[in-house]
Order: C-alpha cells, then sequence, then structure tokens
C-alpha cells in the first residue's frame, strides 16, 4: 500500500478586509521593492508611453491570455486545481466593485518591478526576460500542491516581459495583466453566481 500525497493544512476562509489588506500591502511592498530597487542600483524604469495603440495592445494580449488560460484550465488537471485553490481563496469573499482593485493593484506593481524595474535592470534582453518571468511565476506560489499555477505564471511573466521589450512600452504589459486580471476574475465570479 502505498502512501497518498501528504495534503496541505488547511487555510482559514479569508475575510473581505483581510484579502482587500493583503492585496494592498502587496502592492506597496512591490511598488517599495522597485523604488529601493532604483535607488540603489541607479538603473532606468522602462518607460510608459500612453497611446490608443498600446492600449489596444495591451487589451488585446489581456483577452488572448485570458483565453489561453482558459483553454490550459480544461486540459491540464494540476493547473485547474491550483487555480480553482487560488481563485476560490481570493475571490469568495471579495464584493463585485472589489475586482477593479484586483485588476489594478497586482496590474501595476507587479508589472511596475518585474518588467518596469528587474528586466531593465538584468539587461532588457533574453537572459533578463528569462529571470524576471521565474521570479514573477515564484510569487504566485501558494504551497507545494500548487507548482502547475507557478509554471503558468511564469509563461505568462514570459509573454508579458516579451511585450514589453518588443514595445518598449510599459504600458503593454500593465493593460494586459489588467485586463487579464479583470476577465478572469469577472469570469470566475459569474460561474459562482450560476452555480448557486
Amino acid at each position: 500500500m502505498t502512501n497518498p500525497l501528504p495534503t496541505e493544512p488547511p487555510i482559514d476562509d479569508l475575510n473581505r478586509v483581510q484579502i482587500l489588506a493583503a492585496m494592498g500591502m502587496t502592492a506597496i511592498a512591490l511598488f517599495l521593492v522597485a523604488r529601493l530597487w532604483l535607488f540603489f542600483f541607479r538603473t532606468d524604469l522602462l518607460a510608459v508611453q500612453w497611446s490608443g495603440l498600446s492600449v489596444l495592445l495591451g487589451v488585446g494580449l489581456g483577452v488572448g491570455i485570458t483565453a489561453a488560460s482558459s483553454l490550459i484550465y480544461y486540459l491540464w488537471d494540476g493547473y485547474r486545481r491550483s487555480a480553482d485553490f487560488y481563485l476560490d481563496l481570493i475571490l469568495r469573499p471579495l464584493a463585485w466593485p472589489d475586482l477593479i482593485w484586483l485588476g489594478l493593484l497586482p496590474g501595476l506593481s507587479e508589472e511596475l518591478l518585474f518588467r518596469g524595474v528587474m528586466l531593465m535592470s538584468l539587461g532588457f534582453n533574453g537572459p533578463a526576460l528569462v529571470l524576471s518571468s521565474i521570479c514573477f511565476g515564484v510569487l504566485h506560489f501558494s504551497g507545494s500542491q500548487h507548482w502547475s499555477y507557478v509554471i503558468w505564471a511564469t509563461v505568462i511573466g514570459f509573454v508579458l516581459g516579451y511585450s514589453a521589450i518588443a514595445t518598449g512600452n510599459l504600458l503593454v504589459p500593465i493593460v494586459a495583466h489588467i485586463t487579464t486580471n479583470l476577465i478572469s476574475s469577472l469570469a470566475w465570479k459569474l460561474k459562482m453566481l450560476n452555480a448557486l
């Protein structure tokens, strides 16, 4: 008889205020790390250049990432379990208007650090893209049973980083990240509403 895989200890349900506070504190922490990195390493920040085309590219990329995530969700059981765990933990307590913060806070703070500062500081090239993508993936680690989510986040980090390199504009991955978070969180909330 083989022993089953050990399971993660259950995480206590978090309430809405705790989730919003954690999102806010994480965003502040990532902003501070980015700011300190800029100060101590004297690196440039990737520019944000406002244009309609950049916004459209970001939205299109975000929709594409969301579509790919939906496909992977149905094809990869491990990813589906990890995504369900993560989304249930974060989204269930949130009210509908809170989803705006879920889109904006990670979209701005994570893109500032990983694409705006880290990618630039490490060389704004292929090796920098790989390393910053791995760091982005590890940020999404939520337990040893959920490595598939880390792998997916690493791939998404690569796509977002590549969009920053290809366009030279931090606005594209910011808009893509916000779009992805908003669409996927709205879809999950609607799915849960329909399941009632």
